[in-house]
């Protein structure tokens, strides 16, 4: 009697073994999927009968080094990296992500991303690119036109450096790399100068750039002793500060507020950044498609509209009401100035010169 119930038991419960629903899990920043969003792509995957429902990682991205520990160890299955991320410290992100299929017949939205942005050489592989362009910024400079009269607004990097703007404007602590490609433009440099001779080991034209009685380094200094302010994730506003860094979304809640903040078109440019969708090496058959029709709601309108509005970054997406900042400045997404993937030797010596800067203070 026993043996029967058990079989029956087993025989009830079998179909729902078979057919239990699989996760895909998404590894991502923080703001960047919604409670919604969850909810409309779940039911888009159910609607189209794959047996998969997303799940959001409660780990959320931070650097490089973490979002590839993450990767390694199997955790996720979709991610969304920061481009440079990628190829970082000899791409050993890369070879954990798996090329897009751009002519899949899931990614009915791919040809409205803007070519400028599908093709960039730092996500390619073997002519094929590891990831989808999702929504970016720039690391921009924001004047309040309150406290700063128009003819008053800094046209060139170089004003920073200006005893007008002494304790006036802010910098971000933790990602240094963007102060230093100030400082190398500052001084009429390509902002990824010290890279590019990492790259090429020229060691000898990074030691005299690097000295210590050398100009990248003192003006480095200055750059620092200049500023009113450091952030770490968030741009803080305080009432010295006429002038503040920002990733953007900050921009937007004081403008909401009542500010009057705006971008300051340098003529050196701004440089940017891309966040990415991108494929586990291991996805394949039904799962990877289930990944495509995933990526495909997350560069669809309406997403791409509400990073513009909700989290005033710049959409990857052409077809949409408001591209934000891009509108009026079209040239932001400039391929030259979005941040590489810096080597380890390039990495450790803009640390090293960070190093120097808050032993002097």
């Amino acid at each position: 009697m026993v043996s029967k119930l058990i079989l029956f038991s087993i025989l009830i419960l079998l179909p729902f073994q078979l057919f239990a629903v699989e996760k895909l899990r998404i590894f991502t920043w923080p703001g960047y999927v919604t409670t919604e969003n969850i909810i409309q792509v779940n039911k888009i995957l159910a609607d189209k009968g794959y047996n998969y429902q997303v799940e959001v990682l409660t780990t959320q991205a931070e650097d490089a080094d973490q979002m590839f520990s993450v990767i390694r160890n199997k955790q996720c299955d979709i991610t969304f990296l920061t481009l440079f991320f990628i190829k970082m410290h000899g791409e050993q992100i890369s070879k954990l992500l798996q090329p897009i299929n751009i002519h899949s017949p899931r990614l009915t939205n791919y040809k409205n991303l803007d070519p400028k942005l599908t093709q960039i050489s730092m996500g390619m592989q073997n002519g094929k690119p590891l990831y989808i362009p999702w929504g970016g910024g720039v690391y921009g400079f924001y004047v309040n036109t309150q406290k700063v009269k128009k003819h008053e607004v800094p046209k060139s990097v170089k004003d920073l450096w200006g005893v007008k703007w002494r304790n006036k404007f802010s910098l971000n602590q933790g990602q240094f790399w963007y102060n230093v490609g100030l400082t190398l433009q500052a001084l009429d440099y390509h902002p990824f100068y010290l890279d590019q001779l990492a790259q090429n080991n020229d060691r000898s034209a990074l030691k005299e750039l690097l000295s210590k009685q050398g100009v990248l380094l003192d003006k480095f200094k200055q750059l620092y002793n200049n500023a009113g302010g450091f952030w770490q994730s968030s741009t803080k506003f305080t009432e010295n500060l006429e002038i503040v860094s920002s990733w953007g979304p900050e921009i937007k809640v004081q403008n909401d507020k009542g500010g009057k903040w705006q971008l300051i078109d340098f003529e050196e440019g701004h440089l940017a950044w891309l966040d990415t969708i991108n494929f586990v090496r291991d996805l394949k058959n039904e799962k990877l498609a289930a990944a495509e029709v995933v990526a495909n709601y997350f560069i669809d309108k309406k997403v791409q509209q509400r990073i513009v509005d909700e989290l005033s970054m710049l959409p990857a997406s052409v077809n949409l009401d408001s591209r934000g900042l891009l509108d009026n400045y079209p040239n932001l997404f400039n391929a030259d100035l979005f941040v590489p993937p810096y080597s380890q030797l390039s990495y450790s010596l803009m640390q090293q010169m960070v190093e120097q800067v808050e032993q002097v203070e």
